[in-house]
């Protein structure tokens, strides 16, 4: 029967409320309560003493989209307070107050709630797998064994302010070009639907032979004209199926990713991201005490490239049946000199986590660096690029009209 009612207590479902009224001295006071219903919120306070004014359920739907930036600002708030000396449920309270987003605010109610009826913080992670992945629930889970799950939270919030820098850094890098050519495209698009049937008009006067550069461009704006609109559709319906398919397609991503690591440009930027990534993933996992097999599930998919996924996969089945880490790596053919060393000094000494966080840095200021000669490197590219184009287009429309200032 107790085990009957409990149970029946857990299905009760609870929300946030947030009351006013007055305490035995008529001060004002205000508060937030979770509870099943105004009634329950009611007599409690009634209990403690307080003339309740106003109850109001807090409205927790709407809000923005929940985004790894917010899954890391909590977790490094969660391990801040929790090194405080803070309890984990008043914890979880406090981070869902502050929160600015309903979304994450019903989202750390809802883990708070099942924590609160006796789950585990690593099993009430795992109810939310699109927010919290399985190399997340893992170290949460290894921090809980081990008792150490302020100082695993905290590395946790590391790894992941690492690794969001690095795709901030990398995305920094792509906008610019993307956003120019996008830009140069619609210019372009306009001067020939707009501008260069403008110029036809007047050289069909001339009655003279135009030059071939303004009678390809002329052939060119045609086309644009008559067909802007299967133009246009072919570029933004191929834009959106191809990334639809990169996203959805297995085949597809390794396809590309393979591809990107051999970009002229590029490569060298996404490859520098996806080792740092690989070794900071495996040195967390490794430093939370997880075994070297077991934190090789959730290396390769933190990458964030098929290539290492699938390196990975062969180094954990090497390691599972007894060859050394380096050698593992080594095999694959795909990891720097730089980072095998580490690795090696780090299996011999006995600190394999320190060595591949040191790895892991290196390789993260390479990211920075290249980064930034990235940026200096393309802009003259991009400019030279452009005004070939629109300069070629320009110069073309001009050349009958100074062939007809040197008849004159």
């Amino acid at each position: 029967m107790a085990t009957a009612a409990t149970a029946s207590a857990r299905d009760i479902k609870e929300f946030v409320f947030e009351w006013e009224g007055k305490d035995k001295n008529g001060k004002v006071v205000r508060g937030e309560m979770r509870a099943g219903g105004e009634s329950v919120v009611s007599a409690s306070l009634r209990r403690q003493g307080i003339l309740v004014n106003k109850v109001k359920k807090r409205r927790m739907s709407g809000g923005k989209s929940i985004k790894p930036k917010d899954i890391a600002i909590f977790t490094r708030q969660i391990a801040t307070m929790m090194r405080a000396g803070v309890p984990l449920l008043q914890s979880f309270d406090i981070v869902a107050r502050g929160s600015t987003n309903p979304r994450v605010t019903k989202l750390l109610t809802d883990i708070r709630s099942d924590i609160e009826t006796g789950t585990s913080l690593s099993s009430a992670f795992r109810k939310h797998p699109l927010y919290f992945d399985a190399l997340y629930c893992n170290l949460v889970e290894a921090g809980e064994a081990a008792g150490i799950l302020e100082t695993l939270l905290e590395r946790l919030a590391t790894y992941q302010e690492k690794t969001l820098e690095i795709k901030r850094k990398i995305k920094s890098a792509l906008i610019y070009p993307v956003a120019v050519l996008v830009v140069a495209f619609v210019v372009v698009a306009v001067i020939m639907i707009f501008v260069i049937p403008a110029f036809k008009e007047v050289f069909t006067s001339f009655g003279a032979d135009l030059p071939a550069p303004t009678l390809f461009v002329m052939s060119m704006s045609e086309i644009f004209v008559s067909y802007w609109w299967l133009i246009f559709g072919v570029i933004i319906g191929g834009t959106y199926f191809f990334f639809e398919s990169w996203k959805r397609s297995e085949k597809m991503q390794k396809t590309m990713d393979r591809l990107l690591l051999k970009l002229p440009v590029f490569g060298d930027l996404i490859f520098k991201s996806a080792v740092a990534r690989w070794t900071r993933t495996l040195a967390t996992m490794f430093a939370a005490g997880v075994p070297l097999v077991e934190a090789l599930d959730s290396v390769g998919g933190a990458s964030g490239n098929a290539v290492f996924a699938e390196a990975t996969e062969q180094i954990q089945k090497d390691v599972s049946t007894g060859t050394a880490l380096t050698t593992s790596m080594q095999a694959t053919g795909i990891f720097p000199v730089m980072v095998l060393q580490m690795a090696a000094i780090g299996e011999e000494s006995g600190a394999l986590d320190h060595m591949l966080s040191k790895a892991a840095e290196f390789y993260e200021a390479e990211v920075d660096e290249a980064v930034k000669g990235l940026s200096s490197l393309l802009e003259p590219i991009i400019i030279v690029v452009l005004g070939t184009i629109i300069g070629g287009i320009v110069v073309s429309m001009y050349l009958p009209i100074f062939k007809l200032g040197q008849v004159v």
